[in-house]
């Protein structure tokens, strides 16, 4: 009986050896950041959890914006030892340069007027005369406001960008931290049970 003969097993090409394991790094890349874009999607960035919470505020001794005034007075800066002062208080960091701080705004004027909190800004590597129109066109909620004009305060606080906020107690001690715009749900649903939670503790 005649044996029959098999064609030996195609083999790519060389160029398409070659090409394989040049590729590899790109597809490995692709199958990563599609995974990442995943988690993100379904994760939550206001829930992204903070060292700061259940520590003492950094230390921070910001100058005011120049030429910041509120009804003729200088608006002030401020320092850290501002936050421990026996009531909660709230740091918002912001800038004229951030579409949802222009969002948020509303809603940072609604919490100041509806529980009277000493809310203090930190004006993040901005223009003076930006800040100031800012402030003019959506209303100044702050009590004073400080210029972080190297971004040194917001690396200092562990801020992930524009706008982030933070409740501190009346001890100086960080406990709620909202990462994003403020909205009226985040208001309601975490910013305001959060100040709540920090007045009546002892």
């Amino acid at each position: 009986m005649q044996k029959i003969q098999t064609a030996p097993e195609s083999l790519p090409p060389p160029k398409r050896r070659r090409l394989l394991p040049a590729l590899a790094p790109v597809i490995i890349f692709v199958a990563v950041a599609s995974l990442f874009l995943v988690a993100l999607q379904k994760g939550d960035p206001t829930k992204i959890p903070s060292a700061l919470i259940g520590r003492p505020a950094p230390i921070v001794d910001l100058p005011p914006v120049p030429g910041l005034t509120r009804a003729g007075v200088a608006v002030p800066g401020f320092a850290t030892e501002s936050l421990a002062q026996g009531k909660p208080t709230v740091v918002n960091f912001w800038a004229s340069w951030c579409l949802p701080c222009v969002d948020e705004h509303p809603y940072l004027v609604e919490l100041a007027r509806r529980t009277g909190v000493a809310l203090y800004g930190i004006n993040n590597k901005d223009q003076p005369a930006n800040a100031a129109r800012f402030l003019s066109l959506h209303g100044n909620p702050y009590r004073a406001i400080g210029a972080d004009t190297n971004g040194r305060a917001a690396i200092e606080w562990g801020v992930y960008g524009m706008p982030e906020t933070f409740i501190v107690d009346g001890k100086g001690t960080v406990v709620f931290k909202h990462v994003g715009p403020i909205t009226a749900q985040s208001l309601e649903q975490s910013v305001l049970p959060a100040l709540a939670k920090a007045s009546a503790a002892p």
